[in-house]
């Protein structure tokens, strides 16, 4: 017993200390790149949600059955707005067969000239001429949207 009655425990550590515990040489190593791995992986689905892009078709025109091409189609036109979720924001005529416009010829469009909108649209058998309401004109010749281009 202590001095004031309280009970003293003592104990007695006899032999050698046990082995030290060592994780594996290659137990780290392979930690860390399968924490890489993860990394790369995880960098790169967030990238393609972040870029991936969404497509709006703004204005869309139809040459007339009166303008006849040399290829003997029907072509369309459309002023599509891309933007992404990170919120990149672009403009682009596209101009083709594709009623759908997801292929034919592209022509990147300023958002300044783009976001006021098209005011008309002329069909001649030269090209379409495109003209916005900010006064800008973008002629495409019909050699770069003919034959499925």
């Amino acid at each position: 017993m202590g001095a004031n009655g309280e009970a003293v425990i003592t104990a007695i550590v006899s032999g050698p200390p046990g082995p030290a515990v060592r994780p594996g040489r290659w137990g780290g190593v392979v930690r860390v790149l399968l924490g890489a791995a993860g990394g790369v992986l995880l960098t790169a689905a967030f990238m393609a949600v972040m870029w991936w892009p969404r497509h709006e078709v703004v204005h869309r025109a139809e040459a007339p059955a009166s303008v006849e091409y040399d290829d003997g189609s029907r072509h369309y036109l459309g002023l599509v707005h891309e933007h992404t979720l990170s919120g990149r924001h672009g403009y682009r005529l596209v101009i083709g067969r594709d009623p759908g416009l997801s292929y034919g010829h592209w022509v990147d469009v300023s958002a300044f000239q783009a976001v006021r909108g098209v005011d008309t649209t002329e069909w001649t058998a030269a090209g379409v001429r495109v003209r916005f309401r900010t006064g800008h004109e973008v002629f495409v010749p019909a050699e770069y949207f003919l034959f499925g281009r």
